[in-house]
This record gives C-alpha cells, structure tokens and sequence, in this order.
C-alpha cells in the first residue's frame, strides 16, 4: 500500500519548503555560533560541584521547557552515573503531574515549582531554570526562593534572557526571538552537559 502513495497534485503549500528547511538551519547555526562558552563552563563547574558536596539539582519548565527538563534529568540521573557508585540527585519538578495539579488548584499555577521546592530544597542546593521567554512566573519564584535560602541557580533561557538571566548566579541565553530555534539549542547545550559532565567524572 506504501507504494501506491501519491502526494495531492497542485497542493499549495503556501511555502516553498526547501527554502524554509534551508532559513532555519542557516538561523539555527547562527545561534550556535555565538555560543557562550565561558558560561558553558561555569554551569559544568555548578553541577559537578553539586554531585561531589552530594547537593540536590532540582530543573523544572514548562511546556517544551518541561520536555527539556525531563530529558535533562534523565541524562544526568542516568546517563552520567549509571556505572558509578556515587549518584546524581536529580528531580524535575514539572514530572509529579498530580502534585503540580494540586498545588495550581489550591494555591496558583505560579507556585506549582516554588511549592514542591519547600519540601525538599537544602542550602546549598542547585536550581536549574528552563524558560524560553525567561519571564516564566512560576520558575521565577522557584529561582528566588532558592536565591533567598542560600542555593546556587542556572537560568537557561531565550530572545533577550528576561528576568530569568538577570537573576540566576550563571545564565546561558539562547539569543534568537523564536521559541522554536530557542528550544532546539537548549536540548543541545543539555546533550552537551551530559556529555560533558560524563567525561569529566570518567577516565
């Protein structure tokens, strides 16, 4: 049946696709190449910094932000010390849908992040914010209450950073105004740690 499949002859696309595939990638490397690697480092340093003092990492987003946040807490949680005696303690918040569902019915969605943080958050912690506007309501407070109770904090966020880049200790902005190209980059650069996090605690 594949074989006999044919495309609707003399569809509008309204676009002419090879152009549009050709601008996003020509965009998408454009971001890529003004990549900040100094604050690369500075967010490798946080997170080996938190797994050797035995400090919890906490990510959260929303959205295509929360998808990251996922992805980012498997990879560490598993990927980078899997064979390794010594674990990761890594929990994404935007995971316990009843828990979120609970807090945004009884409190306010802008506390679904900054609630859960209260029951397990210690000085000394590490707070990762994804947002891609950076003015996410909800991981601002989380961001703040781990400012005010002595955590470290990494804002990953696009367009011009928002608040979210003026008020975590390292920010890393994916510097482009679409959200689409925004997302792309910050699932690239939590490969990157992954990696790099990997090699950093195997020969």
């Amino acid at each position: 049946m594949a074989a006999d499949w044919q495309p609707i002859k003399n569809w509008n696309y309204r676009v002419n696709i090879p152009e549009f595939s050709n601008n996003y990638l020509t965009g998408l490397k454009d971001v890529l190449d003004s990549f900040n690697h100094e604050q690369f480092e500075e967010i490798i340093k946080l997170i080996l910094d938190a797994y050797h003092k035995e400090n919890r990492i906490f990510i959260m987003g929303n959205g295509g932000s929360g998808s990251t946040a996922s992805h980012f807490t498997c990879d560490i949680n598993k990927g980078c010390c899997m064979d390794l005696k010594k674990k990761f303690k890594v929990l994404c918040l935007n995971d316990n849908m009843p828990t979120m569902m609970a807090l945004a019915n009884d409190v306010s969605y802008e506390a679904i992040f900054v609630e859960q943080l209260k029951n397990f958050f210690e000085p000394g912690d590490l707070v990762i914010g994804i947002s891609g506007s950076g003015n996410s309501e909800n991981v601002l407070q989380a961001v703040g209450y781990a400012l005010e109770n002595s955590g470290r904090t990494i804002g990953l966020s696009g367009f011009s950073g928002g608040k979210l880049a003026e008020m975590v200790d390292v920010s890393l902005v994916a510097g482009v105004n679409d959200m689409q190209k925004v997302e792309d980059v910050h699932m690239i650069v939590v490969h990157m740690i992954m990696q790099a996090v990997y090699k950093s605690l195997h020969n």
